[in-house]
């Protein structure tokens, strides 16, 4: 069975813009983040309420290539899908297009961990797992 893929929509807004009038190469990680908590929101999930059970989920690590510059009022679709997943993490894989051509402007795999409080990994949580797809 294939991975679900997720859809995220955003207009650049001029401020996030660097000197040459291309998104800046941060604000990016934002559009990822934005669209990594729309997933887990459409799931049933929160970073709140995850907090208050004892978990967080946490980035171990970002391998993002930029293909193309996103510029000011660019629409743009951020797909996110789960590409591989371990017992306490998973990797989503991610990439930004601009909507009206579907001109893929930057790719991320971003891996991610839940731990306790402490900062020790621990096993996703069984209806996380379950809704994300992850066996």
């Amino acid at each position: 069975m294939a991975a679900e893929v997720f859809e995220s929509f955003h207009k650049v807004r001029p401020f996030e813009c660097d000197y040459y009038g291309h998104v800046n190469n941060a604000i990016y990680l934002n559009y990822l983040e934005f669209a990594r908590m729309e997933v887990l929101e459409k799931k049933g999930f929160t970073l709140t309420e995850l907090k208050h059970s004892g978990l967080l989920l946490v980035i171990r690590r970002i391998d993002i290539t930029y293909k193309w510059p996103a510029l000011a009022h660019d629409q743009l679709v951020i797909r996110t899908v789960l590409k591989e997943h371990r017992r306490v993490g998973a990797t989503f894989h991610q990439e930004i297009l601009r909507r009206s051509d579907e001109k893929l402007l930057a790719e991320a795999d971003v891996a991610w961990v839940v731990v306790n409080p402490a900062g020790r990994p621990v096993a996703v949580p069984e209806a996380m797992r379950r809704a994300l797809g992850m066996g």
